[in-house]
């Protein structure tokens, strides 16, 4: 099947050491069947190396070292697998970092996670992204049904990209799907930030900051625009039903504002920082999108 990502993904090349926010530092590194056969089989002096650094208690992965540092990151921040053996011996986490995919009634479709600080910096940098490119074909599966995500988000990009304050682009947008963050009152939304599972605790007291309010503001509403579309095209084109589309689409509507409300007189590199932070602490955390997004009361 044929496979899209936003125009904006063809700018993305990992920077590896030149990276503050090293994938290799932090994250259990999962090593998937088929690349544990490899190093089974694999025959040179590294190989010794990568079989002694795996965990094999639970799915096999790497064991970390001080720092939560990948055993193969060397000093200078770079891979030693790659140096010594190839960029073939990767596991898949490891090689498709930050991607992720969502098959969808049009196709397959691959995008970049914004906790990856290059990835972030292309998304709020680009206008492109109601701009799809067709890559290589993949081996997904189409998804059958009636239901067309893809049609509705097209919809919200038309929505985004209109001549008009962002504020009242987002007031359309929450008339026309009849959701919005004020669905959840204040109180209650302290009480769900609290309740969140963080990798930095120091995180929770920046998200409490949380506000639903609509306020214009020159400097950042072009950047919340893009995480919002950002937000829109990884959480809601695989929806099954639009009641799915709708509870999602109401975590993207908060994170938007949560993402608002902690950027405020902030610089265009602190933006990215706080963009990425969120999206560490809350998108990549399944429990925490899980718990987000049931609390939208959809009827």
């Amino acid at each position: 099947m044929k496979l899209f990502a936003p125009k904006y993904y063809l700018d993305f090349t990992c920077i590896a050491d030149k990276c503050r926010h090293s994938c290799c530092i932090g994250w259990e590194i999962d090593i998937d069947s088929e690349t544990r056969k490899k190093y089974d089989n694999l025959k040179c002096k590294y190989s010794e190396k990568i079989l002694e650094s795996i965990d094999e208690s639970g799915e096999p992965h790497f064991r970390l070292g001080e720092g939560e540092r990948c055993p193969h990151l060397n000093g200078s921040g770079l891979c030693e697998i790659i140096i010594n053996v190839g960029e073939e011996y990767l596991c898949d986490i490891c090689r498709e970092h930050p991607r992720f995919y969502n098959d969808t009634a049009c196709g397959r479709e691959v995008g970049l996670g914004m906790a990856c600080e290059e990835a972030c910096r292309i998304i709020l940098s680009s206008d492109e992204y109601s701009e799809m490119v067709e890559l290589d074909e993949d081996d997904g599966e189409e998804i059958e049904g009636e239901f067309d995500a893809v049609s509705l988000r097209k919809e919200i990009y038309g929505i985004l990209l209109k001549p008009l304050p962002y504020c009242k682009r987002l007031e359309i947008l929450y008339s026309r799907f009849g959701v919005e963050p004020g669905l959840i009152d204040c109180e209650h939304a302290r009480v769900l930030i609290n309740s969140l599972e963080y990798m930095d605790e120091s995180h929770k007291a920046m998200f409490l900051n949380y506000s639903s309010d609509l306020i214009e503001s020159e400097k950042s509403d072009k950047m919340l625009e893009r995480a919002l579309a950002y937000f829109v095209y990884r959480h809601c084109s695989g929806a099954e039903d639009y009641e799915d589309f709708r509870s999602s689409l109401g975590f993207c509507f908060f994170c938007e504002r949560l993402l608002s409300s902690i950027v405020r007189n902030a610089d265009e590199q602190r933006f990215f920082e706080l963009a990425r932070i969120l999206s560490e602490e809350i998108e990549y955390s399944e429990d925490n999108t899980d718990l987000i997004k049931s609390s939208f009361p959809i009827n």
